[in-house]
C-alpha cells in the first residue's frame, strides 16, 4: 500500500479480475465496487443492518458497507455475479430459482453470498442454522419459507455433487470465465433494477 496525495493505492480483487486503484482511506467497499461495475453489489441500508451488499471477502460473508476499500487491499472478494453467469450458473443460485426464493430479487445477491459462506462452513445445517446463517439478510417480500427451502435444496444438490467422484462439474457445478462474471446490469442474478 503506497501513499500519493491524500489517496491510496491499493489492489482489489473480485471476482477473478485484478483492480490497481487509487482511493480515498475512507472509501467504503461497497461504493469502490459499484463504482468498478459491480452493481450485483446492492446499496442498501449502508449502515450492516440489511445484508443487500455481502460479498466473500477471503472466504467470509460481510457487509461490503462497513468495509473500508483500504481494508480490503489484496483481499479475494466474489460478489454473487462471480459465482456463476446466467448460462452457468452456481449451484446455489439454481436453487434460489428452482425454490421460488426470488421475488423483487433486491436482496437476493446477499443471500446468495451469505448461504454460500453458510454451506461452506456447515454442508448440512438445520432449519435453525440456516436462519442464524441468514440472520444479517433481510428479505421485504417473501416471508424467509422459499428462502430456507432454497438453502435447503442447494446443501443437498452440493453434498449430491460431492459424493459423485470426478464429477465434470467441478467448482461446485460452474467454472465461469472471469470475462463472463462481470455480468450486466439486466442479469436476473444482479437482483433486479432497484439501487443501481
Amino acid at each position: 500500500m503506497t501513499i500519493q496525495s491524500t489517496k491510496v493505492h491499493i489492489q482489489l480483487r473480485v471476482n477473478g479480475r485484478v483492480h490497481d486503484l487509487l482511493v480515498e482511506p475512507n472509501a467504503v467497499l461497497l461504493h469502490t465496487l459499484r463504482d468498478l461495475g459491480y452493481t450485483d453489489v446492492k446499496n442498501g441500508c449502508e449502515i450492516g443492518e440489511c445484508g443487500a451488499c455481502a460479498v466473500l471477502m477471503n472466504g467470509t460473508s460481510v457487509n461490503s458497507c462497513m468495509i473500508l476499500t483500504i481494508q480490503a487491499d489484496g483481499a479475494e472478494i466474489v460478489t454473487n455475479a462471480g459465482l456463476g453467469t446466467l448460462d452457468k450458473p452456481h449451484v446455489i443460485q439454481e436453487a434460489f430459482a428452482d425454490a421460488g426464493a426470488i421475488q423483487c430479487g433486491f436482496c437476493t445477491p446477499g443471500m446468495v453470498i451469505s448461504t454460500k459462506a453458510l454451506l461452506d462452513r456447515n454442508p448440512n445445517p438445520s432449519e435453525e442454522e440456516i436462519r442464524e446463517g441468514l440472520s444479517g439478510n433481510l428479505c421485504r417480500c417473501t416471508g424467509y419459507g422459499q428462502i430456507i427451502e432454497a438453502v435447503r435444496l442447494a446443501a443437498k444438490r452440493l453434498r449430491d455433487l460431492a459424493s459423485i467422484p470426478s464429477s465434470p462439474r467441478s467448482d461446485e457445478g460452474r467454472e465461469a470465465d472471469p470475462e463472463d462474471r462481470l455480468l450486466a446490469s439486466s442479469d436476473a442474478w444482479q437482483g433486479g433494477e432497484q439501487g443501481e
